[in-house]
Formats: structure tokens, sequence, C-alpha cells
């Protein structure tokens, strides 16, 4: 029998979003149905009651997926069925995962799998913003452990006003746009874009947003309370107390010694602090090694991390030897590359991304397909870590969720930067090519510099940095460029991009409870005076974009055109723009936009370019009187001949107007069909449309010459027919055939 559960949250806006559990997959552990208008999201959650043996971590898998049948769609593709991830389902289902992960409690290691699947959706409300509560409201009506519930929010700034979970209509006028994750008591996440706000406004937003996240937990633990849910037991970690004792006691002198000697190579540390574990396990007896071995890694590794923060907190000093405000050495050069349109390397320390950029025309626009997204993309960028970036002995295999994550953080940094109107399609490619920090900032730093090198004449260069926290509650630390031992072994991981006048993008984890705004002020800062730092640094090396671009960069002109003329370029089939790029070597593709035709020619040299202009110029030119044309003959008449003046217009070139002279005849005017002539337009009947030509209009008219007066055409009486020539100057127009010549 039915018992369904529900719970109301209003919006400040007065919108609400329904909570119900008790309906559907009642055989998953959790399972939440989220409504907000006519979006609905379905979020399961099961957990396996038993850890696998040997795991010592949290296996956690989140995946949040979309139906095309939610927005009335088939899916594109020979299968009609949806496949493999899109990129906004693995950003939707990270943002998800990044709130969680921390929530789990440290010893609970068993499979754990979270769904979050579409099902109704109206494309006025963003699903991404409501797949976390949805989430975790799964979470706190089942029996899994878990320290929550969380929630999240879109929060975007919109004249100058804070919009919780605004509309697609509503985003689009935004200058500020967040989505932040957190429990009752502290912000977990953040990641979003800018247009150059201060650090202020920032902070502003990441309050608007957690009080309206506090108002979602209250409904989240209502709902458990009325559900009666009680929590687990489990026991997926066995201890030995006493040889923790035994490990802290016989290697944190040596650790503490590794970590305040400041050395700044990543893999000397490594192996010095990898020996103290080794020479640990091999001083047990001989017996005991492989029982133990397991835990007193895990002990260690606590040991280890205990050691360098105290190091930072105690005697102000990091793992690589660095104030908490320096910033590693950089080398940065451009035009590395001979081959691409524009490449750089930006090297940080132990860090480097090799960036290129590749300018293309409107043919290269990736084609966006997603359940509420359709659309094209011309500016792009993508990012790769290979595994020998960091000296691991693996295969690479496919693109990673963490390398979608980067580069889309990447790609927000620089996209409010990029230049409006930009004729190219856009590709940039970071490959990072050692990592020790974070590669994300060093791919925005590297990325700018290869636009400069490609000469795209950005609005302003933009720098990255990362920022780490170390606290134990009383005393803190901010450190700036963070090494990846202080990623691991830190509270917090917060990336700022910007300019020199504002943030463009932003990406935090939290991995402590309360961090104070006070905290995130200092961090923010911190992150400024690097920025600035970095940015100068990049402007040494390149103070302005390329004057112009290199010289296997394909010219591209674009011009507009009427709408209604967008079929003449195109042609039946494409036949004629087909014929302009054969005949001109150009590249041409043509587009409505704005009711105008939007025409783009590209190629690799200005003749062809012309040719091509020249060639559309003359399909779309309307013809004007007094213009002089160059055309060809089509037809002889015994009255005139025909001329195709422009293509598909044709105008008659009547035999008076061919001489000052008078002519008798056609044939005695010596002009035949395929003769090219140039003429006169000197009239265009506005009823007719048709057209008149002259050739003596451009000879010396003779010296007295009298022009000879017509006849006056008789005027036609109401309802009359036009005079038509007695079918007997048919003869003019030479004999017709008989009607029994049909056969």
């Amino acid at each position: 029998m039915l018992n369904p559960i529900k719970k109301t949250i209003t919006l400040p806006d007065g919108r609400e979003i329904t909570l119900e559990t008790g309906k559907l997959a009642k055989q998953a552990d959790g399972a939440v149905e989220l409504r907000m208008g006519n979006t609905m999201l379905l979020a399961t959650v099961v957990s396996a009651k038993e850890a696998g043996e040997g795991v010592d971590f949290m296996p956690l898998t989140v995946e949040y997926k979309e139906k095309f049948s939610s927005n009335g769609r088939f899916p594109g593709g020979f299968l009609k069925r949806e496949g493999r991830a899109s990129d906004y389902e693995i950003l939707t289902s990270r943002l998800v995962d990044r709130v969680l992960r921390p929530l789990f409690p440290d010893n609970y290691h068993a499979d754990t799998f979270v769904t979050v699947t579409m099902y109704s959706a109206d494309g006025v409300d963003f699903p991404d913003a409501l797949a976390g509560l949805a989430a975790s409201a799964a979470l706190t009506v089942s029996d899994i452990p878990f320290q929550g519930p969380i929630s999240e929010v879109r929060v975007a700034r919109i004249d100058g006003q804070f919009v919780i979970n605004p509309t697609m209509d509503q985003l689009e006028k935004a200058d500020l746009e967040l989505m932040v994750g957190a429990t009752y008591d502290n912000i977990m996440m953040v990641e979003g874009e800018m247009k150059e706000v201060s650090e202020q406004v920032l902070l502003e937003a990441l309050k608007a947003a957690h009080d309206a996240i506090k108002q979602q937990c209250v409904a989240q633990e209502e709902l458990a309370r009325e559900l009666g849910v009680v929590k687990r037991e489990y026991c997926h970690e066995v201890n030995d107390e006493d040889l923790r004792k035994d490990v802290r006691e016989k290697c944190y002198d040596k650790a503490y010694a590794i970590a305040k000697q400041g050395c700044a190579d990543k893999h000397w540390r490594a192996e010095s602090f990898a020996k103290i574990c080794d020479d640990y396990i091999e001083s047990l007896p001989e017996e005991e090694r492989d029982e133990k071995a397991p835990l007193v890694k895990r002990y260690y590794h606590d040991v280890e991390k205990e050691a360098m923060r105290r190091c930072v907190l105690d005697e102000g000093v990091r793992l690589d030897g660095r104030k908490t405000t320096e910033i590693r050495p950089i080398w940065c050069e451009v035009d590395y590359l001979p081959g691409p349109h524009g490449s750089a390397v930006f090297t940080r320390g132990e860090t480097q991304s090799l960036a290129t950029v590749t300018l293309g025309t409107k043919l290269d626009e990736k084609i966006v397909d997603d359940v509420l997204d359709q659309g094209r993309e011309r500016f792009l960028l993508h990012y790769n870590f290979p595994p020998f970036s960091t000296g691991e002995a693996r295969p690479a295999r496919g693109v990673s969720r963490r390398e979608v994550g980067h580069g889309n953080l990447a790609h927000r940094a620089l996209k409010s930067m990029f230049p409006d109107d930009f004729p190219y399609v856009t590709r940039i490619v970071s490959d990072i090519l050692e990592s020790n920090g974070s590669s994300s900032m060093a791919t925005v730093c590297a990325g700018t510099l290869a636009l400069l090198d490609a000469g795209v004449k950005m609005k302003k260069p933009v720098a990255g940095i990362a920022m780490g926290l170390i606290s134990d509650g009383s005393k803190y630390a901010v450190l700036s460029d963070i090494l990846g031992d202080e990623d691991h072994l830190g509270d917090m991981d917060f990336k700022v991009t910007g300019t020199t006048e504002g943030i463009t993008a932003t990406q935090m984890d939290i991995k402590c409870d309360g961090l104070s705004y006070e905290i995130l002020e200092k961090a923010l800062m911190q992150a400024r005076d690097g920025r600035l730092h970095i940015l100068g640094i990049i402007n040494d090396t390149i103070p302005a974009p390329r004057e112009d671009y290199k010289p296997n960069v394909p010219r591209i002109v674009t011009m507009t055109i009427p709408k209604e003329l967008i079929g003449a370029v195109i042609g039946p089939g494409g036949k004629v723009i087909q014929g302009i790029q054969e005949e001109s070597g150009a590249t041409v593709s043509i587009d409505e936009i704005d009711a105008e035709g939007y025409i783009e020619v590209a190629a690799a040299n200005k003749d062809s370019i012309d040719k091509a202009l020249s060639m559309i110029r003359a399909i779309v030119a309307q013809p004007e009187e007094g213009e002089i044309y160059t055309g060809k003959i089509v037809t002889i008449q015994d009255f005139g001949a025909f001329v195709q003046f422009m293509p598909n217009r044709d105008g008659l070139l009547h035999i008076s107007e061919i001489s000052w002279d008078r002519i008798p005849d056609m044939e005695s005017s010596g002009l035949k069909e395929g003769d090219e002539v140039t003429v006169k337009l000197i009239e265009i009947d506005k009823k007719t449309g048709k057209y008149r030509l002259s050739m003596r209009a451009l000879q010396p008219k003779p010296e007295g010459y009298v022009e000879r007066e017509r006849a006056p055409r008789k005027p036609r009486e109401d309802g009359e027919r036009s005079p038509r020539r007695d079918r007997g100057d048919r003869q003019d127009r030479g004999p017709r055939r008989d009607r029994g010549d049909r056969h």
C-alpha cells in the first residue's frame, strides 16, 4: 500500500520545489522524486552491505542521466537511444559527487551508487541545480551512513540582485553565475563563472546561496524524521590501536624532518616519505609483515599528513620550502610550434601546459545536441592529462571525467574575454606535460598566451591560481599556488581565474568543517595578488596580440545579404554555392542570423576570397538605373537582343539602342548570341520588373543628331486589352509551323 510523504520548499521568488518519497523505486535503499514546475528528477541510492576485500576508501559512483523523452525528443544517431554521457551529464555528476564524497564516514567503504535521472523537463528550469538536492534527499531517507544533508543551488546576479535557481531566460542577463553546494553549517563546493566581478561580490553571492541551502537541508531532515530513518550499523575497518600508536611514535619525527627540509623535487619527497614507511614495515617480524602492511600504510598516511600540516602551521614552512604567499618560478614561451596557428608553453614549478590554438571556419563549429541544449559552439577548449605527466606507467584510455571537468573550468575562465563577433571558430588544446599542482590553472595561462600568439584580440589576458588551506580549528594558513600534496593533504582547493579587473571563473572544494567567510576573503585577496603577479609575467612574454595571423591561417571575410536572397546563393540542391567553391577554391558557408543571410568566405589566399565574393555579389546585387554592366547576349530577336547583364537578370537591348546610327535589322547589327557586350541600364519598369539596356548611351552622341519622334501609343479604354500586333506581323518574327507539323 502506498504511503508517500511529501515536503515543499519555497524559493525566495515564490517558486516551489517538492520532494516526495514512497511512490517510485521502492527497492532502492533510498529514492526521492523532485519536482519543480514541469521538471522532474528521480534520485536513487543503493549501497552494498559489506565492503570489498582490501578496500580502504569510499567507492562512490554518482551518475546523472537525462532522457530525451523528458523533452519530447528523439536521440540523434543511428540507434535512436541514449548513449555515452554528454559533457553536461558528466559535469553535473561531478558537481554532485564533489559535495557528497567528503560526507561519508571515513571508515565506510561499501560500494555506493547514486543515480539521478531527469524524466521530465520544461526548458525553463535548469535540472543541474536540482540534482544535488535530489541525491542528498535520497541518501537522507535511506539507512546509508551519511553526514548530510546537503543541497546545491545556482545563484546568479541579475541587474545587481542575487537570484536563486534562475530560469534559463533569466541567466542570459547575469554577470555572475555560481553553483554552490553546502551543508546547513558549511559551504563544501563552489563552481562558476563571472564577468570580472570583485572578490566582495563573490562572497556576497556565496552568502545568498548558503541561506537558500539551509532551508532545503531543513526540509530533508523533516522528511527523514517523518519516515523514522535509522542508519545501518557497519564494520568496514579492523584497527590495531597499538600499531597506530607505534607507527606515529617511530615515523612522525622522520616525516616532519623531510617536510621541514623544503625540497622542491616532488619525486625526491615521495621517495623519501615512502622509505620511512617501507623501513617501518621491514622492522616488523617477518611473519607479521604481510598482515600488518595495509594497516601500517593507512596509519602512516595520517602521520605524513599531520607532519606536513604542523610544519606549515607551526613554522610556516611548506613542503617545497616556499612561503605561504610565494608562487613557484614561472617561465613561458610563445610561438613554440611552427605548425599550429598559435602555441605556447606555460611552466610553473613542476606543472607544465603546452597549448595550441587552431582557427577554423563555420564548418568547424561543434554541434551541440543535448536534451535541453541544441546549438553550435564556436569557442572550444580541450584538456588532456596523459599519465606520463606524473611519471605513471599506465596507458591512456579515453577522456576521463576529470579531464572534462578541468577543461570546462578553463573554458569558462577564458570565454568571457574572447572577442565579440570573432570570425573564426577557435579551438584550444592544452596538453599537460608535467603536473604537480593545478594543471587547470596552467591551462588558463597557457591558453591566454596561445590565443595572443595566434593573433586573437582578447579583451584582456586571463590568468589563474590555485589556493590551499591548512587549518586545525584555532590556527590556519592560506597557501598560494598549491602543490599536489598540499591539495591532497590540505583542507581546501580553491581555484580563481581573472583579469587585472576582476574574477572570471572559480572552483572550490572544501574538506574541513567551519570554513569562515573571513578565511574565504583572505584566500580571495591572496589569490588576487598571485593572479596579478602571473599576469605581469604573461604581459612580459607577449604584451599584445600578434599583429597579423600566421601565414597558414585561413583568411575569412564575412558579408550579409537580404534573407530572401539566401536561396539564390545556395541554388537548387546547393548547385550555385558548390560552383562558387569549385571555381574560386574558397570555402563558403551561409546561415540565417537575425533575419539576414550571414555569409562566411574562407581561403588560404586573397585571390580565392576575392573571386568568391565577386561571384556572390553578382548574384545578390540589385540592378540600378544608370549603372554600366558587361553581359552576354543570350537571344537575338528581330526587334533587338536579350542580354544577361547579371546572374539570372536579362534585359532588352532594343535595336534602336545599339547605335546612334539607324540599323535596319538585327542581322546588320553584327551582334550574335554569345557575344559579350557592355551596356547601360537605362530603365527599370517598376510594374513589370523588366529592364531596358542601351549600348549607344555609352557612345559619343554624333554632332547634330536629331532624335526621331516616336508615334504616340493609343490610350486604352477601361477594360480594354493591351493592343496586340496584327497576326500578320508574325512574319516579322519568323514563320509559324502549321498545326499539322506537330507530328
